[in-house]
């Protein structure tokens, strides 16, 4: 990953950290030790992520292991582009699902599962599934779950501590005021969304400028757009909105160019920035 988009990362890191602080401040009515009370918190609830996220993402999805006689062809796939990136081979699991999709998880690159679903293998051709591969690889690479993961949870946080402003006292809602408080309310919550949001779409592109490097990007782009024009002819109702941010693209949204709430980059920005690295 480049060093402006890490750098980019780090400080949207930093800024969802300090709007958490903000929060506890604020509910403590002006007191440190408060403020730090939740962030401890936040961090208890970030280990707890770090060490089961992968387990529950599994569970959630209905991921089971790959077959490696059934799938040989996948599993080849997978240790190839592992070997390039240099990181050891992830456990590769298929999810019995029409449309065609992946995600990875997993806490490091040593503890990682690729994930494909029955419909990615079906549509796509095997040049596209290697493509998506490809990304799958450079999230574990650039242990992207892990920054995703940190991300949701201090979100989550902020949106608790905001709602803990509905049932504050009198006396706590004196000291930031009525006005202030329905601010804090509305607006931190929707800060701590666009931020992770922000982290999210910064992530993509990463892993896209990774997956060009161990795959042809030409594959990828490909892949994108029948991937892209799947959900636009057979958009996806049903499903964990929650897990959106773990797909290679996001099932349970309609494009939009310049939507601080998506989750992914366009795609039309994807593909061109793709195609224009083979150019």
């Amino acid at each position: 990953m480049s060093f402006i988009n890490t750098t980019k990362t780090a400080m949207l890191m930093a800024l969802l950290g300090a709007v958490l602080v903000g929060m506890g401040f604020i509910i403590g009515r002006g007191s440190l030790s408060v403020a730090f009370i939740f962030l401890i918190f936040a961090i208890l609830m970030n280990v707890g992520m770090y060490f089961f996220s992968d387990k529950l993402v599994i569970m959630t999805t209905g991921a089971k292991k790959a077959d490696p006689v059934v799938y040989v062809k996948l599993h080849a796939m997978v240790e190839r582009l592992s070997k390039k990136a240099g990181i050891p081979k992830p456990e590769v699991y298929i999810v019995n699902r029409n449309d065609p999709n992946a995600f990875a998880t997993g806490r490091d690159p040593g503890h990682a599962v690729v994930a494909v679903h029955t419909g990615l293998l079906e549509v796509l051709s095997d040049s596209e599934v290697e493509g998506v591969l490809a990304h799958e690889i450079a999230h574990v690479k650039n242990r992207d779950i892990l920054i995703s993961t940190i991300a949701a949870v201090f979100a989550t946080a902020i949106s608790y501590l905001a709602y803990m402003l509905v049932w504050a006292d009198s006396d706590r809602r004196r000291w930031i005021g009525i006005a202030g408080s329905i601010l804090v309310m509305i607006l931190a919550p929707i800060a701590a969304m666009l931020i992770q949001m922000a982290i999210s779409r910064t992530r993509e592109y990463g892993a896209d400028a990774g997956g060009a490097e161990y795959s042809n990007p030409l594959y990828l782009a490909s892949a994108l757009e029948k991937i892209s024009g799947n959900y636009r002819a057979h958009p996806q109702e049903e499903g964990n909105k929650s897990m959106a941010h773990m797909y290679i693209s996001n099932p349970f949204e309609a494009e939009s160019i310049g939507n601080l709430f998506s989750t992914h980059p366009p795609m039309k920005e994807r593909v061109k920035r793709l195609r224009n690295r083979q150019a």
